[in-house]
């Protein structure tokens, strides 16, 4: 028999875990993580939670900082209701043991680019780890709420498992769980649930570099898509200007607070380029930082700009940014005497699953929430420490919306078991490897901070013939969450570029060579 819950989450970040504590008073709850449970997106998190919670800041000032880097796209009424439900999930976090920075008894609130205030909510640099250990303790303490590590998430079951031809024009498609595939056992089980809520964070794998770990492979929104849920948006890959650019370090993110604290960003003579390209300068929004440095190194033919921090007082920051510190150290680069050689990497995906103000898909029965949701906060840009923000209001609404939902619904009969038959184990691991590999030099060199139709064309040709050969792959052998991976990233890579393809301009993070300029008619979301 499939095992039930009310409740089944997929993923064990800041969104998903923050949804299962809420939703635990109204049922059982199965929480899915494809690793150990604090290997998240969230957890790696440096910056922390944007919330106007200072008296001299407003609510109208953080909406109108989300909407200009939002570059057109943001929807007006999303963008307020989560800005004016921010203070309530810092307050609920800081309930929950979350311990933030403070000064003079106060919340030590930082700045980023893009803000005209002072509104980032942190825990020194580690933020994204504080709020997840906070979460996880609270969870440890519900014995509602059962997390299954290195379990990994196959398939959304719908009515096409029932045997229904299911369309992409169907409004009338549910969602009953998941197929999971206990990575331990080596068994895929049906999980049943009343809803569902997809938690699995965004895609940076999908590029060759990324601050994202390794996790991240849209697993999500590749098995929303499969179902036939709407996704929107996926052309708006947010590259992170300033990673650490030592090869040991595997792009290590330098958080964006250092140039918020007043780091300056300059060539290897030392000169400081980005008063050239935006009057904000170092604090201008990420996407024009990163496209700066791009166009810079481009021009300059080095393999790198420098992060300077050398004039801040060594004490502050010692206090504002230990983890950073010591990584750079760690890597033979002290920051108090050294700049900190840096280049952009994929780092944030402002597209994903879409949703409406309450987390809910176009798939009933299915929320999503956090990286792998579209919600309409961010628009064509992110503005920074806006996505803890929106986890946890997200969450927050799809937990309220979940109750409700679940109240409706009975247990669905019939559900077939997970067919395996005529499959072999893999024996061709470096197929997986090596088209991997291959899928991320593409995205990388095509579908990157600058596009081209050329470029985009390229990118699908090569992408389409990884898919074939994976896809007969897959239904060749038995299942293995290597080959699932690269099956999903292939699946977003695709959205990505078909996306990419059809806006026929520049807009906030998808710039193309070939449309260099925004265009009124294009003033509308990407919905596939």
């Amino acid at each position: 028999m499939p095992e039930k819950y009310d409740f089944l989450v997929l993923g064990s970040g800041g969104a998903g875990l923050s949804y299962a504590l809420r939703v635990a008073r109204f049922g059982s709850v199965a929480v899915i993580t494809k690793k150990d449970s604090a290997e998240s997106n969230t957890n790696y998190a440096q910056g922390g939670l944007a919330s106007v919670v200072a008296s001299e800041d407003r609510f109208e000032d953080h909406i109108n900082d989300t909407i200009v880097a939002g570059a057109g796209l943001c929807h007006q009424e999303i963008v307020e209701m989560v800005v004016r439900e921010g203070p309530s999930v810092v307050r609920e976090l800081l309930d929950w043991g979350a311990r933030f920075s403070t000064k003079e008894g106060k919340l030590d609130l930082g700045r980023e680019g893009g803000h005209s205030q002072n509104r980032i909510v942190h825990a020194a640099d580690r933020t994204g780890k504080e709020i997840e250990e906070t979460l996880l303790s609270a969870i440890s303490k519900h014995t509602n709420i059962h997390v299954f590590e290195h379990h990994f998430a196959l398939e959304l079951i719908t009515e096409h498992h029932l045997g229904r031809k299911v369309t992409r024009n169907d409004d009338d498609i549910h969602c009953y769980g998941a197929y999971v595939f206990d990575t331990r056992s080596d068994k895929v089980e049906a999980v049943l649930a009343k809803a569902t809520l997809i938690a699995t964070g965004g895609v940076g794998e999908v590029y060759l570099h990324s601050t994202n770990p390794s996790i991240a492979t849209g697993d999500g929104i590749a098995m929303a898509y499969r179902a036939k849920a709407r996704v929107a948006n996926m052309e708006f890959m947010q590259f992170h200007p300033t990673t650490l650019n030592i090869s040991e370090a595997n792009s290590f993110l330098i958080s964006e607070a250092v140039r918020g604290k007043g780091g300056i960003l300059r060539d290897r003579n030392g000169y400081a380029f980005m008063s050239g390209y935006d009057d904000r300068a170092e604090l201008a929004p990420r996407d024009i930082v990163a496209r700066s440095i791009d166009d810079y190194l481009k021009k300059s033919g080095n393999d790198s700009v420098y992060l300077d921090v050398t004039h801040i007082n060594k004490d502050l920051l010692s206090e504002s940014f230990p983890h950073i510190m010591e990584t750079c150290r760690s890597f033979g680069v002290d920051i108090t005497k050294q700049w900190i050689p840096v280049v952009p990497a994929a780092h944030y995906l402002c597209g994903g699953v879409l949703t409406d103000r309450d987390g809910r898909t176009s798939i009933h029965g299915l929320f999503c929430a956090g990286e792998a949701a579209c919600t309409g906060l961010h628009g064509a840009n992110r503005l920074a420490s806006n996505s803890l923000l929106e986890a946890m209001v997200f969450s927050k609404r799809a937990a309220e919306a979940s109750a409700a939902h679940i109240r409706e619904r009975s247990w669905i009969t019939g559900i077939p078991e997970w067919d395996d038959s005529g499959t072999v184990n893999a024996e061709e691991a470096i197929l997986i490897h090596h088209n991997k590999q291959e899928l991320q030099q593409v995205m990388w060199n095509y579908v990157g901070i600058v596009r081209s139709d050329l470029r985009l064309e390229r990118a699908f040709r090569r992408t389409h013939l990884l898919y074939e050969e994976t896809e007969d792959f897959y239904q060749r052998t038995r299942v293995s969450v290597a080959l699932c991976e690269l099956r999903n990233l292939i699946a977003n890579a695709y959205i990505i570029i078909r996306s990419a393809m059809s806006r026929k301009e520049s807009r906030g993070l998808h710039y193309t060579t070939d449309y260099p300029r925004q265009v009124d008619e294009a003033r509308h979301d990407t919905i596939i």
